[in-house]
């Protein structure tokens, strides 16, 4: 499990309120969790980027009034045009409770599959998984290096201590498929007919 912790400040509600936390140059943001009120809140957008811009799952240590809560991002919203953090929703976890969470794909290793002229297709690039917070996992790995021609890897082959995988287990992570072909290099459609006397196929 990765932890990054996050420093914020209290804030006031309202579009007054939001627009003044953006005009200081901070991120409007929330902290909520199972049977509580939620906390409005606010931070540097640069400490939001270990959370956001990541190939990783992680726990966020919210420090809030010489407070910490353990939480896990929920959701996050971008302006359209300019691409920044708009707001962020921050969700509580208990560390005696499962949580869901979206955790990465990573494949590693050259499959035989691809040696032997195919491509590897990757299909899944998160997994939703659930388990205690302590046994989230940064990411998955799955290797690939067995994969084979027109086979595939699916969630019912990922086997993690203390983590479920949710989802269809016939889903597919990673498959090989067959180099494609050019049907009509292949037919030779493309090729021009040779033309005999008058413009006429010859017999």
């Amino acid at each position: 499990m990765s932890e990054v912790v996050l420093k914020a400040e209290r804030r006031d509600t309202g579009k007054k309120a939001a627009k003044a936390v953006r005009n200081r140059g901070l991120v409007n943001g929330v902290y909520y969790s199972s049977g509580t009120a939620a906390i409005p809140i606010a931070v540097p957008p640069l400490a939001m980027r270990p959370i956001v811009y990541t190939s990783d799952a992680k726990i966020v240590r919210l420090m809030l009034d010489d407070t910490a809560y353990d939480c896990v991002l929920k959701a996050i919203s971008f302006d359209p045009v300019t691409d920044k953090i708009v707001h962020f929703d921050l969700f509580g976890v208990d560390a005696n409770a499962p949580i869901e969470v979206e955790v990465p794909v990573i494949l590693h290793g050259l499959a035989i599959g691809v040696r032997d002229g195919g491509i590897l297709e990757h299909t899944t690039h998160k997994i939703r998984v659930s388990c205690l917070p302590k046994d989230l996992p940064e990411h998955i790995e799955v290797d690939v290096t067995n994969l084979t021609m027109a086979h595939s890897i699916h969630f019912s082959d990922i086997n993690i201590p203390n983590v479920t995988i949710l989802g269809k287990a016939e889903a597919v992570i990673a498959t090989v498929v067959p180099p494609r072909v050019d049907e009509s290099a292949a037919t030779g459609a493309d090729a021009p007919a040779l033309v005999g006397q008058k413009g006429k196929k010859p017999a």
